[in-house]
């Protein structure tokens, strides 16, 4: 009896499973056909910022310390992993907006998870290439001790998660374009210039260090160093946590946006 009850279930689970995985393929395709223009710009635009960062630091110094070059260089990737889903992926949805096409974007019969993991899987196909780029570059540049370990790998991808969810939460939960638009270029103003990423935090006055240690965009440059390089520091499994928490809330928060407009 109590098997034939719950017989049914795990054939639910499977179609409902089969059912997202589908919708996510559709959506990924869709992505890339609609944004080919865009993001093979966008890919060229990753490199060259990544790549500009590098070279253009040393510009500051007659001869640059090594261990200023490998933490530059080490939080250069963060920029590429993070862009396209903070700075793309809200104005994308602005755009949408502006062409009254966001509504036809909420009728697609795609579970909204599945929508966002292949806006995700976009992101990582734009920012892991030039990451890369960045980092031969300054390895080739200034003779950096890089030392990757498998720990790149849960850091490249929960780093742009959370960036990616970020972008995704401020572009459906802000209903004005233009209002999208504006704050997306001060959060990338603000973490080029005014987040430890590729400089250490004590650089800044206490008050904005305290502050950015409750942001997750320092630990995101914390983690991934840990993977780069074996001077990474302490602190990591704290950063991971806040991270992922800054994660899950741009997560929620975007869910919360898209459910209220359905």
């Amino acid at each position: 009896m109590g098997i034939t009850a719950l017989a049914p279930r795990p054939a639910g689970v499977l179609a409902r499973a089969a059912d997202w995985g589908n919708g996510y393929w559709v959506m990924t395709r869709w992505h890339l056909a609609s944004l080919r223009i865009w993001l093979a710009v966008l890919a060229v635009i990753q490199v060259l910022a990544g790549g500009g960062s590098v070279l253009a630091v040393a510009l500051f110094f007659r001869r640059m310390p090594a261990s200023a070059a490998l933490f530059m260089a080490t939080g250069v990737p963060v920029i590429n992993l993070i862009m396209a889903g903070i700075l793309l992926g809200p104005q994308l949805v602005a755009e949408q907006k502006l062409q009254d096409s966001y509504e036809f974007f909420l009728t697609l019969p795609v579970a909204r998870a599945a929508a966002a993991a292949a806006w995700y899987t976009v992101c990582l196909i734009t920012g892991i290439p030039a990451a890369v780029f960045a980092l031969i570059l300054a390895e080739a540049r200034y003779g950096i001790p890089l030392s990757v370990s498998a720990a790149i790998v849960p850091a490249s991808l929960l780093t742009a998660f959370t960036g990616t969810m970020l972008g995704y939460a401020l572009g459906h939960a802000i209903p004005s374009p233009m209002l999208t638009y504006l704050l997306t270029q001060v959060l990338l103003f603000g973490v080029f210039g005014f987040t430890p990423v590729v400089f250490p935090a004590r650089q800044l006055p206490g008050w904005l260090a305290g502050l950015n240690w409750w942001l997750p965009f320092g630990h995101m440059a914390v983690i991934v160093r840990a993977g780069l390089t074996t001077a990474a520091g302490g602190g990591i499994a704290s950063s991971y946590l806040i991270v992922a928490l800054w994660g899950l809330a741009g997560a929620l928060a975007a869910g919360w946006a898209v459910g209220r407009r359905r």
